[in-house]
């Protein structure tokens, strides 16, 4: 398939006639190269949050088995403090999740994951934390919950193929929902993923599900789309899909990256200890702002937001 192709570009001076790559202040493409119709519109995540720069979304993983923090968060408590932290640092959105899907994850059933997640939303909006909370699960029961305990958006790695209620829900609730391009399973994604054009297919995917989504009644203004770096991608799949990043605005949709410590950036660093990767997760996110990226779902959120700093700093136009 032809996929469309803005060049994202963050070089200065501007040349007349440039224009901002989906409402950013600090990338811009040239109109008529290769460029589909309203790439320059902003992209809204919700309507307080701004849309001329790239979004923090910081990772809260209540689970026993993340692949780079699992555990680590032994009760509520430790939980509420890290959040704090997060939001003290300049997170944009919390993303909470219960259910591992890292390769080789097996499934936790429904009942655990919301003794997982709701717990914890429920405690930080009654401890005052109002930044927007994202539901991570491919669950309609677990979305449910959460969007009734203060949830405002679901982030959904199966892209709505898991749990047929899911889409429904997500209509009558009217709330954003994050659509990522996954082959297989937690159990058999790594086992050999294959394309003949990884970029036109996972562009592809997303377009139909993209189209499934609105026939189920969601407001296609309210989709969120993410490659899934890592989900079902070899190495050379995942830097195929980040160096051509940008043409995931031909969806007009916000185009969600979450690449914060993958396996994929200790193999090119040689770093094996996840924690361990937080200079080159920094690298990937601000290789994914300079393509327009509108959130940037990461560990290190205050490393993340002092490093987005700077970019903003070094391409905005004076």
């Amino acid at each position: 398939m032809s996929v469309p192709h803005p060049r994202a570009r963050t070089d200065l001076p501007r040349p007349d006639g440039a224009l901002p790559l989906a409402g950013s202040a600090h990338v811009w493409f040239e109109p008529g190269v290769g460029a589909a119709p309203g790439l320059s519109q902003p992209r809204l995540v919700l309507p307080d949050l701004p849309t001329d720069r790239p979004l923090v979304m910081g990772i809260i993983n209540v689970t026993p088995d993340s692949f780079s923090d699992g555990g680590t968060l032994r009760n509520l408590d430790e939980t509420l403090r890290r959040v704090r932290a997060m939001v003290d640092a300049g997170a944009d959105i919390l993303d909470v999740g219960g259910e591992s899907t890292r390769p080789g994850a097996a499934e936790v059933p429904v009942a655990d994951e919301i003794a997982r997640t709701i717990p914890v939303i429920a405690a930080l909006r009654a401890a005052g934390i109002t930044t927007p909370v994202s539901i991570d699960t491919r669950k309609a029961r677990v979305a449910e919950a959460a969007l009734e305990a203060g949830a405002q958006i679901i982030n959904d790695v199966s892209a709505l193929t898991w749990d047929p209620d899911l889409a429904r829900l997500a209509a009558e609730a009217r709330v954003p929902v994050c659509l990522m391009h996954a082959q297989g399973t937690p159990q058999t994604m790594q086992a050999d993923p294959r394309y003949d054009d990884v970029l036109a297919e996972v562009y592809g995917f997303l377009a139909q599900r993209m189209d499934v989504a609105v026939a189920a009644g969601i407001d296609p203004a309210r989709l969120i789309v993410d490659p899934g770096l890592g989900f079902g991608k070899t190495l050379t799949h995942n830097l195929t899909l980040l160096q051509g990043l940008s043409r995931f605005h031909g969806l007009g949709a916000p185009i969600l990256l979450g690449a914060s410590r993958k396996r994929f950036i200790g193999t090119l660093s040689g770093v094996e200890m996840a924690a361990d990767r937080m200079p080159g997760s920094l690298a990937v996110a601000l290789m994914a702002a300079g393509q327009g990226a509108q959130i940037l779902r990461v560990h290190d959120v205050g490393a993340t937001v002092q490093a987005l700093a700077l970019w903003r700093a070094l391409t905005v136009v004076a």
